[in-house]
């Protein structure tokens, strides 16, 4: 056996079917990550033609041209499913034809490589914003194994895919669950209740700077604090808000966000916030009967933040305020039923954290298994 030298060019062709017809309609269009997978668009689709968008169909692959400010990677995508997606008219979209010489899930396992993100970008080119063109794919020089060798490694690729999927289809029937009693308990009128029942303002600021610029915290959109990006050094800290743990903070201002950016501290020692933000926590004598993480798992549901949004009001900037959070009704059932289902949830963030592991440990694997196919053809 022996390795075989190609042009990539020589094994790909592009694609330009189009949505003409519209057989394919908005919840088929598609985005791309930097983890080179397909995700919903985050696009406003509002009044866009979808007539110009390109069919990815099944075994076919799609990627962005442009790679500056893209976290120092590619994004590109396989659709290893049975449904044609659609992308927008500024992909390109090709697919192998020459399964006979390279297996499509080979490809993706070279393209999943830090180091093809390093050469993408190396060879990435323009002045406002720098492409990894059409023509640059295909100059790529690549060595193949025989098409048995890359069978064999594409093999313990997609075992170790499909037991991670199982392990996802697992966890997200976890999170239903989870969701599905919530909403069952939102049907009974008995249980739901005004938060400004159980909330109240604190507006304690840092007047003594008992804390300094390591306390000093943002919020992240996933809703929990984190290292802030402004800068703060040199700036007077005695009018930011001591955030104590088990209290929450959040950012009134809406405008531009499909959430409301909020955390709860769940840390030992206190954190330091902008006065620009809201601090609350639960009234002392609630605690018997709404617990911090309960009330956090509500805040985080997405059919909350759509709410902020709709209840957000403003001219030169939107605002989600304090008496609008106090409005909103929250379902309050027993403490036990609250601590319950927090085991629920606590055991899906847990295994939520093992599945992205795997993910990660899966894409570290395509370099190794790529080097051992031609390790084993050059032998």
């Amino acid at each position: 056996m022996a390795l075989t030298k190609y042009k990539l060019g020589d094994l790909l062709e592009l694609s330009d079917k189009r949505n003409e017809t519209l057989e394919y309609g908005i919840n088929d269009v598609k985005g791309i990550s930097i983890q080179k997978i397909f995700i919903e668009t985050k696009a406003d689709m509002t009044n866009v033609s979808l007539r110009p968008y390109y069919l990815v169909s099944p075994d076919d692959f799609a990627y962005v041209t442009v790679t500056s400010r893209n976290g120092e990677k590619i994004t590109i995508a396989h659709n290893n499913t049975q449904n044609t997606y659609i992308v927008s008219s500024s992909y390109v979209v090709f697919r192998v034809n020459r399964q006979d010489i390279l297996l499509s899930d080979f490809l993706f396992m070279y393209f999943n490589r830090p180091e093809f993100d390093r050469y993408a970008r190396f060879n990435s080119w323009g002045s406002a914003r720098e492409t990894f063109s059409w023509d640059e794919m295909c100059d790529i020089d690549i060595d193949l194994p025989p098409i048995e060798i890359q069978q064999k490694y594409v093999d313990v690729y997609n075992a170790m895919l499909a037991n991670q999927q199982s392990y996802e289809r697992g966890l997200e029937d976890l999170k239903l669950v989870c969701d599905g009693y919530i909403d069952k308990l939102k049907k009974k009128q008995t249980l739901m209740r005004p938060l400004g029942l159980f909330i109240e303002k604190h507006e304690c600021k840092n007047s003594d700077d008992k804390y300094g610029i390591s306390q000093v915290k943002g919020i992240s959109n996933k809703k929990e604090f984190g290292q802030t990006k402004a800068d703060v050094q040199g700036k007077d800290l005695s009018k930011f808000l001591v955030i104590d743990p088990g209290m929450f903070a959040y950012n009134p201002r809406t405008d531009g966000r499909d959430m409301l950016v909020l955390a709860l501290n769940r840390e030992a020692e206190s954190v330091l916030v902008t006065w620009n933000y809201n601090a609350f926590r639960i009234k002392p004598d609630c605690l018997q009967n709404l617990d911090p993480e309960y009330l956090y798992l509500l805040l985080c549901r997405s059919e909350f933040d759509r709410l902020v949004r709709f209840d957000s009001w403003g001219s030169s900037q939107e605002l989600f305020s304090w008496d609008s959070l106090c409005d909103v009704n929250i379902p309050v059932p027993s403490i036990e039923v609250q601590k319950a289902l927090l085991e629920i949830n606590v055991s899906y963030i847990e295994r939520k954290h093992i599945n992205e592991h795997l993910k990660e440990r899966i894409k570290n694997m395509c370099p190794i298994l790529i080097k051992g196919s031609l390790e084993e053809a050059g032998v």
